[in-house]
């Protein structure tokens, strides 16, 4: 008898990471897929659903203006128990940290409905860095039954944690799944046409976490001003959060500085277009700073701590935080110094090979009885 797995997810990194899990349970005999979209963020969302030929069974549309996190999580939990209580999955997949998932998860719980999470385990043991991201992993991992850690540290800090070693399985991060079928595919699925004719040399940026907001970010757009005054032979190309509290700082400062790009948020192919074609990565985001390496570029991450230290100790990745100086003198180290760039630039990726999906597909199949044996675990 087949087994019906649900996929929940409700923003755009989290509909990346999940798309490659839902077109192998698609393509199984064993499990039929149910995909329930909450679209936390609505356009965002959307355009991944298009780029991977994926389609909703249930759609909770919840976004509103100025959301707030309560909001979320009660609309959620409502939208779930009415489409769980009629049409109830031998399983629910949640990824990362968002609301989403941390709604998801106990929504499930509520239901006595086995949980599965991907991209498990990472951690800063700082509950508001980053916010409110750190606590919804955090509480997801004590809800989940099955447990994806895309590494051997976000499995050891499951370990500490006192999950059972045989609920957590190192499965590599999904993300590099997506990020390599996008790449292999450019040519059929084209980037946007605002990135079209761009310069030899530019900095690719986004900043736009919740703890940035403020002198953070003001700091960043200063730093980005200096560093372009600096090397005229550089430019930045900067995809700008749609929130009026990242806009309003950006354009105050960069709107007239010619060789400051600003764009709107490009769909993911135009992403992993930009992430080819860059010099380097300035970056809150957390998803960048494992995709980035796959391509070879130096990540500089634009935050204080990070969940995911596996980059740093390999090299991948560096934490510049949010100060201008430390910014500016980064940047000024990668670009005059060949060197530490190639070092950078050189490292091994260590979240991935694009096979976690079909990790995570074999130990669902291996949890419901239908092989004998887990598959073997990610190791770079």
């Amino acid at each position: 008898m087949k087994k019906k797995i649900s996929l929940v997810f409700g923003t755009r990194p989290e509909a990346i990471k999940m798309a490659p899990v839902a077109k192998i349970i698609k393509e199984s005999e064993f499990f039929d897929l149910q995909i329930i979209l909450t679209a936390q963020h609505r356009e965002l969302l959307d355009q991944v659903i298009e780029i991977f030929g994926l389609k909703s069974d249930y759609d909770l549309n919840i976004m509103q203006e100025k959301q707030t996190l309560t909001h979320i999580t009660l609309k959620v939990l409502q939208g779930l128990d009415i489409i769980w209580q009629k049409d109830p999955p031998d399983m629910v997949l949640v990824h990362g940290d968002t609301t989403t998932t941390f709604a998801a998860s106990l929504a499930a719980f509520y239901k006595k409905l086995p949980i599965g999470h991907v991209e498990a385990g990472l951690r800063t043991y700082n509950k508001y860095q980053p916010y409110p991201e750190e606590m919804n992993r955090h509480l997801t991992g004590v809800l989940a039954d099955l447990h994806f850690a895309p590494t051997q540290r976000a499995k050891d800090n499951l370990i500490n944690e006192r999950v059972p070693k045989e609920n957590i399985f190192i499965t590599g991060n999904t993300v590099i799944d997506a990020l390599l079928f996008v790449h292999r595919n450019m040519n059929q699925l084209k980037p946007q046409d605002l990135v079209k004719n761009l310069p030899e040399k530019f900095i690719l940026v986004t900043a736009h976490r919740r703890e940035n907001w403020g002198e953070p970010l003001k700091n960043i757009v200063l730093a980005l001003d200096e560093i372009l005054k600096e090397f005229e032979d550089f430019y930045v190309v900067f995809p700008v959060h749609p929130n009026p509290l990242v806009r309003e700082q950006v354009y105050s400062v960069l709107k007239d500085n010619k060789r400051a790009i600003l764009i709107p948020p490009v769909d993911y192919v135009t992403m992993v277009y930009l992430l080819d074609k860059c010099y380097l990565v300035l970056t809150d985001s957390g998803g960048l700073q494992e995709e980035a390496p796959s391509l070879g570029k130096p990540v500089l991450v634009l935050r204080e701590v990070t969940e995911r230290p596996e980059a740093v100790e390999a090299g991948t990745v560096k934490i510049v935080g949010t100060s201008k100086e430390s910014i500016v003198r980064e940047v000024r180290r990668l670009i005059l110094n060949k060197e530490e760039y190639v070092k950078m630039s050189k490292a091994i990726n260590p979240y991935g090979d694009g096979k976690a999906s079909e990790r995570i597909r074999d130990i669902l199949l291996y949890y419901f009885g239908f092989i004998d044996t887990p598959p073997s675990e990610f190791n770079p």
